[in-house]
């Protein structure tokens, strides 16, 4: 549902109902992920999407139901081999959708005098709050109940880097210490996924599943070299969800009129400019409720600050004295991609200063360079392309080869983050 929260902010603030379906679980092959979601209002109007349309319209179906009962929901939808004109996913996988009426307004003005309708106000308090994160940038996640005992579904939380968290599932108070526990790891690693959790907080017994979306700031793409094909690499880079900035020691060239789409464009060595991205998510790590840098680490939080296992660090400058200090830190980094662009004799020359920099083996294996996937680029936009896509595969366990003919996954199990 957070995918879709800067609109759904907009719903609530202008008072108007709506019910949101969630994807939260997925088998064999689908084409949306969990987390996926579809909203529609009090109106009929629509946003987002569960399946890419294979189950649109039985979805809308169920959220308007679900704004005229006031009660969550949870459905499946698969093929069908028995009844070819059933509603399902004819690409033959499984998806189950939560669906959640949410009040706009006033959420603590949200509840009845009835126990059902002061659950439903909770948890509509609970996710106002959650999309309100997630519209402002601000790192949380929503835990919801999506399976176990009937009054427990759709029940909600909302944890906070830190471990704190707001709202309740509704069960055994131990359930909410652990869901925003889990909910916790899930959300320093950037992850959307669900947990198993016994209704007494323990990980045996009866289980409760919980979906735990993980709303955090847009990973980042740092670009060092403000060449013509950064410009490119700016726009796909934009188009992918980044926050984007652009780093070369040239002040000339380091302009944003020469990247007006740029979210940032720093001039100043790049070897320097890394180090002071580090050193800010240190400082964010090391605070603490009320600690001496809490306004830092609220800053950190954000889109723009640090650097961590989501980050995309593009080395376009293909040149010794800027890439060979900044590759020396990038590479020891516990970043989620470097890649730097040259030519394979370039490669091997930055290969041997980087190894008598004191590099080693297993460090200088995660750099991309070449940078980008073969696919015989010759423009900036192609270029960008061929870096957009070899970044794509890398962090959704691709493998960069056609499909057509091919016999892999077409949908592939996220690799664990790295830490």
């Amino acid at each position: 549902m957070l995918d879709i929260a800067d609109e759904l902010a907009r719903w609530r603030a202008r008072g108007r109902d709506f019910a949101a379906a969630t994807v939260v679980a997925v088998s064999g092959s689908a084409p949306r992920e969990v987390g996926a979601a579809l909203a529609v209002d009090a109106d009929g109007a629509a946003i987002g999407s569960v399946s890419g349309g294979c189950v649109e319209g039985a979805v809308y179906e169920l959220c308007q139901r679900a704004l005229e009962s006031g009660r969550s929901t949870v459905e499946r939808f698969g093929y069908s081999d028995d009844d070819a004109f059933a509603v399902g996913l004819t690409c033959g996988g499984v998806i189950d959708v939560l669906v959640t009426p949410v009040r706009g307004g006033d959420p603590d003005q949200d509840g009845g005098d009835g126990p059902g309708d002061r659950e439903a106000g909770d948890a509509s308090a609970t996710l106002a709050a959650a999309l309100d994160a997630a519209a402002g940038g601000r790192a949380a996640a929503l835990v919801r109940v999506v399976a176990g005992p009937a009054e427990l579904i759709g029940r909600a939380l909302l944890a906070r880097p830190g471990g704190g968290y707001t709202g309740s599932l509704g069960g055994d108070p131990a359930l909410d210490r652990t869901a925003a526990a889990e909910a916790a790891a899930l959300l320093d690693a950037g992850r959307t996924d669900t947990r198993a959790i016994g209704a007494t907080g323990e990980r045996c017994g009866e289980p409760v599943t919980v979906l735990v979306e993980s709303s955090v700031p847009a990973p980042r793409m740092i670009i060092f070299g403000a060449v013509d094909f950064a410009s490119a690499l700016v726009r796909v880079g934009k188009f992918l969800g980044y926050h984007v900035s652009v780093c070369d020691a040239r002040p000339v060239f380091a302009t944003p009129q020469r990247f007006p789409e740029a979210d940032e464009v720093v001039a100043d060595w790049p070897h320097r400019y890394l180090d002071a991205q580090v050193s800010r998510s240190a400082r964010a790590a090391r605070t603490g409720p009320g600690g001496p840098h809490a306004g830092e680490g609220a800053d950190a939080g954000r889109a723009g600050g640090g650097v961590d296992g989501r980050t995309v660090l593009c080395v376009l400058t293909h040149d010794a004295k800027f890439d060979v200090p900044l590759l020396e830190r990038a590479l020891r980094l516990p970043v989620g991609y470097v890649g730097a662009m040259g030519s394979r004799r370039t490669h091997l020359d930055r290969l041997r200063r980087l190894r008598a920099a004191g590099l080693t083996e297993r460090e200088l294996s995660r750099l991309r360079s070449p940078i980008g996937l073969d696919l015989g680029a010759r423009t900036p936009e192609e270029t960008a392309l061929s870096i957009a896509a070899e970044i794509v595969a890398d962090r959704r366990g691709g493998t960069g080869t056609p499909l057509t003919g091919a016999h892999t996954p077409i949908h592939h199990d996220p690799p664990p983050p790295r830490h």
